[in-house]
């Protein structure tokens, strides 16, 4: 290439000028950035790029290209943005066409004025000025109630509220009705599609799906508008569809929270009233006819506001309200020991949100923005739960007011009192209780003043090992494997274990201290014959199934094979080899079967009078001598057990067949059986490891799908163990005295109903009935909760022998079972204490003690549905009268008519008494056993569920004729039975709360389960079979004779 000669360029150069020598040479010419240079050869002038030029010019589009990217796609991105504000503009003007109301935040802002504050309801969801709302709002209620009688028939009684929230779940009365429904207006078809309308959707679904592949479909769809407009159509009724099924959850989840806003001592009288009317509408399927299927009439809508949930095998009322119980004693025990400042501070905000203020507009506006915002506190409501408040707020023309909760307070002039679930006092005292509770030594300095005696302390802390599952997991299995060691050790784990100084009678002794009965059961309790009197008893073996039949029924095999599994692979999962595992759980399954086989079947135990034998122990080890009873005893009671002392034994033969049965057992075999039976309910207090385990074998016998949460079996566990404890603190933070009084006061009128029902009885003698009406007379009343576990010397006292840390579960588990069997065993030659409750307070139940003729009522099931002070007397009689009368009837059933009114076993009745008795009961046994449960293909039995029957029946009778009594009593009281939205009588509103305490479903394991064990009749035929019988119930609902619930013939006892 020729050389050039570089020049500046300047505009010398451009003229064409030569430019100067170069001092530098060539190596700086190459540097030169660019210039013009003359070809010496040719004498042009042209450019002559440097070698920095050249790099420049590959530079510059290296830059420029990403830049040029990220320009257009920011140019992309904005015309996106665009679009899609477009398209969010013709969907709220779509929205606004469809609807009458708006339903999202953005169609607000679109509709505000400018300049137009914002006015917040609930979780900033509704932003409308309150003008355009209560307009629409009134358009809406206008157009409901113009098309109401268009949908529903006369005599419906909706409310207002219920006409535009609950349209699709409102069902026509079960009253007759003939009149005749005009034309719909063409307004009352808008956004509403019937049952024919949403069948022709799915068919033209289907009809699209099909031209999918064909040209188009003329004759269907005469025009593309038309075929989009049913396109659309449908796509908003599967949106309709899931946001309604969205609505049943939510409302699900409402009903609960309605449970806990009763034990937060929430509600006015008029909101508790309405809340329970929709509760009990909810679960209604007005379709259906009350007098031929009242179960289906009063919870036809269970099933679906209820499904069972994956953890438990059942879920029912009582499930629910234990649920609920649940996290009210979670709350309890999560708690820091001792924090009454943080009680108050919740106390206290209580009394803000339902502090009564005169009634004026500003006062009524202030309780509604309190309730408010303890709705948004507790729970993200949506969009129809938002439009109940709203609706509620405008159509009472009142104002909201935003200011905090304590600047209001400060406004008002008047003392505030509480107006609900108070325990009438009013608000100063309780706050001056509040000042005393921030000492946690109010009731015993002393006590409180030493943590390690704390009875409420010790069960908090027994609930915090039990949830520590990181803990649990870092300790491992070791403290069960040094239990092992200490029994013995466990055959199948030891290799080096030998039967030489294997005793089973000595082994048996241990695991009873431990309060487990294998092969012998041994309890020291009240004589059935002398109630005064405690004495040590004994009786057949329980088994690692629910009853014999599941080890001898080939029908039950599987189960029988799942309860293999469970043994085998927790038997390889502590440490023994698969092989091992296996052969030794088919050993225990046969000797377990060999076992079941010698214990006696229930129908053979329902006479306990003739299974009874009082002798002493020296009398014993001659009938049974191959036992040394002597050493049972005294290693059980930890002191010498003379000969003289008398026991009571219910099972004589079993006894007898048991040593015969061992003397032929591998003695290896006996071991590892009684450590499995132990152990097995050990490995719930270690970790996690074994809960897949578990659950795949509770799977197969009950249905369940999964595990519980750790903090509900916890809950379980410390409720169970250490019940006064946990009742102490329900108790004071949350029972109310007002539901003891009044509990007591239902009871006394329940009694009374009984006597009357005694008087008119025509099957029992005189004498008879005079001895029944003081066994009435004499029933001891426990109701609520014990006194004692409000003074915490002698709560702290129950406990004083029991060590808790809060970081060893394993073993407060095991002082708590050392304990309770150490208490239990004490009470030997003690006198009966007659006032003992022998349950805990927080629990969902009720009981009938017969040897000591005692009902008892725990706090726990003194909760809507079966009891509120706010509620019709009509419900509380339905729901706790029920109830009591129930357990009242107990004490005359074919085991409690047994013993008097001491609690003592004999024969008080005349035989022509006996007699009328059991042609009455046999009349229970042949209905109930008649019943069929068709999702499993088995009936009812009828023999071991008559205690129970006997009761529902006698018990619902005796609450009617009490609530019948306080009608007649308190005439002015009637009209004050309704509910608002039930078009229902105080009476009907009676059998239907009863009919919905039953309310449930069961798996069908389950119910197999139940049907082989329990001694409860099925909730569904709870219902039927006693409403069935009750000429009340069939004059309230004018039921025909002849149907299904008023047959020509019916059974009663009591």
């Amino acid at each position: 290439m020729s050389r050039l000669s570089p020049l500046k360029l300047t505009l010398v150069q451009v003229h064409g000028a030569h430019p100067p020598p170069n001092p530098h040479g060539a190596r700086a010419e190459r540097r030169v950035k660019l210039g013009l240079g003359v070809n010496q050869q040719t004498g042009r002038v042209q450019w002559c790029p440097g070698l920095t030029c050249c790099k420049l010019l590959l530079l510059i589009p290296v830059v420029m290209l990403p830049l040029t990217l990220v320009l257009l796609l920011l140019l992309r991105l904005d015309g996106m943005l665009q679009a899609l504000q477009l398209s969010e503009q013709r969907v709220r003007e779509q929205r606004k066409a469809d609807i009458s109301v708006p339903g999202y935040l953005e169609d607000y802002e679109s509709l505000l004025p400018e300049g137009e504050t914002y006015n917040d309801l609930i979780n900033d969801e509704f932003l409308l000025p309150h003008a355009k709302r209560a307009q629409i709002e009134l358009n809406a209620a206008e157009k409901a109630k113009r098309c109401l009688p268009y949908r529903y028939a006369n005599g419906e009684t909706l409310e207002l509220e219920d006409r535009s929230i609950l349209m699709k779940d409102a069902r026509t009365s079960f009253l007759p009705h003939g009149s005749v429904i005009g034309a719909m207006p063409s307004e009352c078809f808008a956004n509403e599609a019937t049952d024919t309308e949403r069948n022709t959707v799915v068919d033209d679904e289907g009809s699209e799906l099909d031209t999918t592949h064909k040209k188009s479909s003329p004759k269907r769809y005469p025009d593309k508008s038309q075929y989009m407009s049913r396109r659309r159509k449908a796509a908003r009724e599967r949106r309709e569809a899931q946001q309604e099924q969205h609505v049943d959850n939510l409302e699900a989840e409402l009903i609960e929270s309605s449970l806990q806003s009763f034990w937060n001592e929430q509600g006015t009288r008029e909101d508790i009233r309405q809340a329970q009317s929709k509760t009990m509408q909810r679960y209604m399927n007005r379709h259906a006819d009350p007098c031929v299927d009242f179960y289906k009439f009063a919870c036809g809508n269970w099933e679906r506001l209820h499904p069972i949930p994956k953890d438990k095998a059942g879920f029912d009322t009582f499930e629910m309200l234990r649920e609920s119980l649940d996290l009210v004693l979670r709350n309890l025990l999560e708690r820091s020991p001792h924090s009454p400042n943080s009680e108050m501070r919740v106390r206290q905000n209580v009394f803000k949100l339902n502090e009564q203020e005169p009634e004026t507009d500003q006062a009524s506006e202030l309780k509604a923005e309190r309730l408010r915002r303890h709705i948004v506190h507790r729970r993200h409501l949506l969009n129809r739960v938002l439009v109940r408040y709203k609706r509620f707020t405008n159509a009472t023309k009142r104002k909201r007011l935003f200011e905090p909760v304590r600047e209001r307070n400060r406004e008002q002039d008047t003392p505030a009192s509480s107006t609900i679930h108070v325990k009438d006092r009013d608000v100063d005292k309780d706050k001056d209780k509040f000042k005393e509770e921030i000492t946690p030594m109010q009731v015993n300095t002393k006590e409180f003043l030493k943590p390690k005696h704390d009875a409420q302390l010790k069960a908090k802390n027994l609930y915090k090992s039990c949830v520590n599952s990181e803990l649990l997991n870092r300790r491992g299995l070791e403290p069960l494997h040094a239990l092992i060691r200490q029994l013995g050790g466990w055959p199948v784990l030891d290799p080096d274990w030998r039967s030489t100084h294997f005793n089973w009678q000595q082994l048996a002794a241990t695991l009873r201290r431990y309060n487990n009965d294998i092969l012998i059961v041994q309890w020291v309790g009240a004589d059935i014959k002398n109630s005064e009197e405690n004495i040590i008893q004994f009786d057949q073996t329980g088994l690692g199934l629910p009853t014999r039949e599941y080890f001898l029924q080939q029908s039950n095999a599987k189960y029988l094979t799942a309860y293999q599994r469970y043994m085998s692979e927790v038997m390889h999962k502590l440490g023994a080899s698969k092989a091992d595992a296996a052969h030794t759980a088919t050993e225990l399954i046969a000797f377990e079967t060999r076992l079941a086989a010698i214990t006696a079947p229930a129908e053979q135990r329902l006479n306990v009078t003739k299974l009874y034998k009082r002798m002493t122990l020296q009398q014993l080890k001659a009938t049974v001598p191959q036992i040394d009873w002597t050493m049972y005893l005294s290693t059980l009671q930890g002191r010498n057990v003379n000969e003289t002392e008398q026991v009571v034994i219910y099972a004589v033969e079993y006894m007898k067949q048991l040593v015969a049965l061992l003397a032929v057992t591998e003695p290896r075999t006996v071991a590892n059986y009684m450590m499995w039976r132990f152990v097995r309910h050990r490995i719930n207090n270690v970790d996690d490891r074994f809960d897949d385990i578990k659950q795949s074998f509770y799977h197969a016998l009950f249905g369940r799908e999964e595990s519980p949460q750790r903090w509900k079996v916890c809950i379980a566990q410390v409720n169970t163990n250490m019940g006064m404890a946990v009742g102490s603190m329900f108790v004071s933070r949350y029972f109310d005295d007002n539901s003891k009084r009044d509990t007591m006061r239902m009871t006394h009128e329940l009694q009374q109903a009984f006597r009357d029902i005694l008087k008119t009885t025509d099957w029992l003698d005189q004498t008879t009935k005079l001895l029944a009406e003081e066994k009435v007379n004499a029933m001891s009343l426990k109701i609520g909760y014990p006194d004692f576990i409000l003074n915490a010397e002698e709560l702290n006292e129950k406990y004083a022998g029991i060590d808790i840390h809060p970081d060893k579960y394993f073993e407060n588990t095991l002082n708590v079972l050392l304990h309770t069997a150490k208490m239990e065993q004490a009470k030997l030659h003690e006198r009966v204490n007659k006032t003992n409750w022998q349950t805990a307070p927080a629990i969902v139940n009720a009981y009938y003690s017969r040897n000591k003729n005692q009902i008892m009522f725990p706090a726990g099931i003194l909760q809507p549905p079966f009891y509120h002070r706010y509620f019709p007397k009509s419900l509380n009689f339905g729901g706790i009268g029920v109830v009591i009368g129930h357990e009242l009837t107990h004490g005359f059933d074919d085991k409690g008519r047994l013993f008097d009114s001491n609690g003592n076993i004999h024969k008080w009745w005349t035989d022509s008494s006996i007699r009328g008795f059991d042609d009455r009961a046999r009349c229970i046994i042949s209905q109930y056993g008649n019943y069929t449960v068709e999702e499993v293909g088995i009936a009812l039995n009828g023999e071991s569920t008559q205690g129970e029957n006997i009761a529902d029946n006698g018990g619902l009778r005796q609450a009617f004729h009490a609530y019948m009594r306080w009608l007649n009593e308190n005439p002015n009281e009637a009209k004050d039975e309704m509910l608002p939205g039930l078009n229902m009588t105080g009476p009907q509103l009676f059998f239907l709360n009863f009919g919905q305490v039953w309310c449930g479903a069961m798996r069908p394991e389950a119910i197999r389960n139940k049907l082989n064990t329990a001694i409860h009749s099925p909730g569904r035929y709870r219902v039927i079979g006693t409403l069935s019988n009750s000429y009340d119930f069939a004059r309230e609902f004018n039921c025909a004779a002849g149907t299904p619930m008023n047959p020509q013939k019916k059974c009663s006892v009591w």
